[in-house]
C-alpha cells in the first residue's frame, strides 16, 4: 500500500498527524499545499506534533478571501497537485476535513484515477452559508473510502447514497490529544494566574466575523457577561474587529484578554484550564470531548456540524444573540462540570482503523 496524504491548513496536521506516524517514506508522501500562508508556522505545527516534513510543499498565491479568490486557490491547488499524484501514482489519496485543500485534492484524485479516502466524512450543518458545507459535500460523494467519526455520521452518508465504503473509526482529532496532553503543560508558553476561572474563547468562522451585526451581537454577549476570559484571536478576526469598531471595545473592557494566536500545545492547555469554552470551531467542539479535556462548550453559531457533541452534553449550540449569549455564560459558571460518561468521537485509536481497513482494501 502507498498512499498520497494532502494537507494545507493547521487544523489538517493535526487531525493526520496520527496517521503520519503510523506510516513511513516508503509507504506514504506528505503534500502540504500551504493554504495556511504562514509557512514556518504550519513547519512549527509539523515539528511539535513529532511528525516528518513534507516531501512536497507548494506556495499559493495568497487568498484576499473574496469568492473568485477562493474558486482560484482551488484550481491553483488542483494544477500543482496533479503532477504530483501523476509521478508518485499512490493507491490512494488521504484527504481530512472540508477546507479547498480537500476538495482540490479530490478532484485531482478523480480526475487522474486514483481512489479518494476522506477522514472524518458525513458531517454536515444543513448550512450552505458555510463554504465548508459544500466542499464536505462534494467530498464525500467523489470518494472511495468514508471514514466516518461516529455512527450518526455514516447513517447520513447512507442517507445521501454515497457510492463509496462507509466506516465508523471515530476521530483523529481524539487520538491527537491523547498522543500531546502530556507535553502541553509542560511545553505551553502561556502561566495563567486565575486557573479555571476563566472561560475560553475562539471565533473564526465567516458567517460570524464577516458580519457586523453578527459579530456585534457576539461582543456584547462576551463584555455584558461580565466573565473572565482569554481569547486567543485569529488574525483575520482581528482585522474584522477593527473593521467593524468593535476591537477596543473588547480591548477597554474589564473581564477579556485578548492574546495573539496560540501554538496546538498552549491550546490544550487553555482548554483543560478553562472552566468552559465559548467557540464557533468545529474542532474544539471535538477537542473538548477529550477523556484528557472533558470541557463544556457554548457554541456562538446558528448550527452544528458536531450534534453528538450537543446530544452528550459536552457543547450546547446557543446561537448569536446577545442576551442568549449572556444567559448561557451565566448558566455555565454555575453548571459547567460534564455528567456524561460516553465520548462521541472515539478512545484515541481511530487512525489504526483507519490504516487498517486500507491495508486489508487497497
Amino acid at each position: 500500500m502507498k498512499v498520497a496524504i494532502v494537507m494545507g491548513t493547521r487544523p489538517e496536521i493535526i487531525k493526520l498527524s496520527s496517521i503520519i506516524k503510523l506510516l513511513n517514506k516508503k509507504n506514504s508522501t506528505i503534500i502540504f499545499t500551504g493554504q495556511h500562508y504562514d509557512f514556518n508556522m504550519s513547519m512549527q505545527f509539523i515539528k511539535d506534533l513529532d511528525i516528518r516534513k513534507p516531501d512536497y510543499s507548494m506556495k499559493l498565491t495568497k487568498l484576499q478571501n473574496t469568492t473568485t479568490d477562493r474558486a482560484t486557490q482551488i484550481g491553483e491547488i488542483v494544477l500543482n497537485l496533479a503532477k504530483i499524484i501523476s509521478k508518485i501514482e499512490p493507491d490512494t489519496v488521504i484527504v481530512q476535513g472540508d477546507t479547498n485543500t480537500v476538495l482540490a485534492a479530490a478532484i485531482t484524485g478523480i480526475k487522474c484515477s486514483v481512489p479518494v479516502t476522506h477522514v472524518e466524512a458525513g458531517l454536515r450543518s444543513n448550512d450552505w452559508r458555510m463554504p465548508e458545507e459544500h466542499n464536505r459535500i462534494a467530498v464525500d460523494h467523489i470518494s472511495e473510502f468514508l471514514f466516518a467519526p461516529t455512527e450518526h455520521a455514516k447513517k447520513t452518508l447512507q442517507g445521501e447514497k454515497v457510492h463509496g465504503k462507509t466506516y465508523v473509526t471515530g476521530n483523529t482529532s481524539i487520538d491527537a490529544i491523547q498522543q500531546n496532553i502530556s507535553k502541553a503543560e509542560k511545553k505551553a508558553n502561556l502561566s495563567i494566574e486565575k486557573k479555571n476561572d476563566f472561560a475560553l474563547v475562539t471565533l473564526h468562522r465567516g458567517e460570524n466575523v464577516d458580519n457586523k451585526e453578527t459579530l456585534s451581537s457576539i461582543v456584547q454577549g462576551l463584555v455584558q457577561s461580565k466573565m473572565d476570559m482569554i481569547f486567543p484571536a485569529h488574525p483575520r478576526t482581528v482585522k474584522q474587529l477593527q473593521r467593524f469598531g468593535l476591537y477596543k471595545k473588547l480591548q477597554e473592557s474589564d473581564n477579556i484578554l485578548i492574546i495573539p494566536p496560540v501554538g496546538y500545545f498552549d491550546m490544550l492547555y487553555l482548554m483543560k484550564k478553562s472552566k468552559f469554552i465559548i467557540s464557533d470551531s468545529g474542532g474544539v467542539q471535538e477537542e473538548a470531548t477529550s477523556p484528557s479535556i472533558r470541557k463544556k462548550v457554548l457554541i456562538v453559531r446558528k448550527s452544528t456540524d458536531r450534534p453528538e457533541a450537543v446530544k452528550t452534553g459536552y457543547s450546547e449550540l446557543v446561537g448569536t444573540c446577545t442576551q442568549k449569549i449572556i444567559q448561557a455564560i451565566r448558566d455555565a459558571q454555575d453548571n459547567h462540570k460534564i455528567t456524561s460518561d460516553a465520548n462521541p468521537y472515539g478512545n484515541g485509536h481511530s487512525a489504526e482503523k483507519i490504516l487498517s481497513v486500507l491495508r486489508k482494501t487497497l
